[in-house]
């Protein structure tokens, strides 16, 4: 369990069920096929955090209002959490572009005065050719 998510209000199977307006067998069901997971007591007790509430709530929605079946509200809520993981990587990314970015404007190493009557001349020393006919 993330930090995060131990600090935030769970509520028993009834409970989240009486919030979202459905049966708690229908929890249960949602469960098994994997469309909302609750955290787990070490008993083995379902508690359902705001956020499973809110996809429940999601669930209900796109099932009663508009039609989706229950196979494509899974994928729908695949996708959906596939979209947050892309956008929170981007995030990131885009943190360590501009961080590169800033980085790069700064100078790096010395700045050395060079007069303008300095000339620079690179010189590399040819190899011989090997005369023809000569072992």
């Amino acid at each position: 369990m993330a930090k995060e998510e131990s600090r935030t209000e769970v509520y028993v199977i009834s409970v989240a069920a009486d919030l979202a307006g459905m049966h708690a067998q229908t929890l249960r069901n949602y469960d098994r096929l994997g469309l909302v997971t609750p955290q787990r007591t070490s008993g083995g007790g379902r508690r359902y955090s705001q956020r499973d509430v809110a996809l429940l709530r999601e669930i209900q929605r796109l099932s009663q209002e508009e039609g989706v079946n229950l196979a494509g509200i899974k994928s729908i809520i695949e996708l959906n959490a596939r979209v947050e993981e892309l956008e929170d990587e981007n995030r990131a990314l885009r943190a360590q572009l501009s961080e590169a970015e800033s980085r790069r404007g700064r100078p790096r190493g010395e700045i050395v005065h060079v007069p303008r009557s300095t000339a620079l001349v690179m010189w590399e020393p040819r190899h011989r050719r090997r005369r023809e006919g000569r072992d």
